[in-house]
């Protein structure tokens, strides 16, 4: 589950120019400032955002290369993104806000409430199952979003900026739980993050970007001097 890009895109004045390799098993931290091109680079990666020029590959699976024209649509894509501000739909309960991957997949109804209450016990909410987004403290939520990522089986797992709409005060706890969950995930996990210590706590390797290229790549030992 190997993840291999190479991108490049231009967005106005902007250009995003990359090469990124992923292992399964291996979470790897992107980080730099505002405009770096973070952002941008989760999109390709999802398919919300073609590239103009390069690959991106995914255990020997093409997902997107101009040349060959060849382009996966994001819902075909076993690619999963958990978003700064989780993106919980308001008007369903925490159950069925993790079955919504599942039933986009055509999964019957019955089924995919059952497996996300199988995840919801897992990120240890199964007491919240019937619960709105409204209902829910930060660090629920972002579990809540975790848990609907993971329920559709991804091979690639984008989480961006997860821990950032937390106080400091839960950010903490929320830290230490999302690395035990990220632990038990085997395929290639993508964290987005401005705070070096959710890096330096969740993260194998780090990638630093700055005005759309790579700037440092390595293990935390030898990216020290960013911080």
């Amino acid at each position: 589950m190997s993840l291999h890009a190479t991108i490049v895109r231009q967005l106005g004045s902007f250009r995003l120019d990359i090469t990124l390799d992923a292992e399964p098993g291996e979470t790897v931290a992107v980080l730099g400032p505002n405009g770096s091109g973070k952002s941008t680079l989760f999109r390709c990666l999802s398919g919300l955002l073609p590239i103009d020029r390069g690959r991106i590959e995914l255990d020997g699976t093409v997902l997107d290369d101009p040349a060959t024209r060849t382009f996966i649509d994001p819902e075909r894509r076993p690619v999963a993104v958990v978003f700064q501000d989780y993106l919980l739909f308001p008007n369903l309960s925490a159950r069925d806000n993790v079955a919504f991957g599942l039933r986009t997949r055509k999964i019957p109804r019955a089924e995919a409430r059952a497996a996300a209450m199988t995840w919801l016990e897992r990120v240890g909410l199964a007491d919240h199952a019937d619960h709105h987004p409204a209902a829910l403290s930060g660090g629920q939520a972002q579990r809540v979003a975790l848990a609907r990522a993971l329920a559709t089986e991804p091979r690639v797992l984008l989480l961006d900026e997860p821990l950032a709409a937390l106080d400091a005060g839960t950010r903490s706890t929320i830290r230490r739980e999302l690395r035990q969950h990220l632990a038990t995930f085997g395929g290639v996990r993508l964290l987005v993050t401005h705070d070096p210590v959710d890096a330096y706590t969740l993260a194998d390797r780090v990638v630093v970007l700055e005005h759309g290229s790579v700037l440092q790549q390595g293990t935390l030992a030898g990216v020290e001097d960013f911080r």
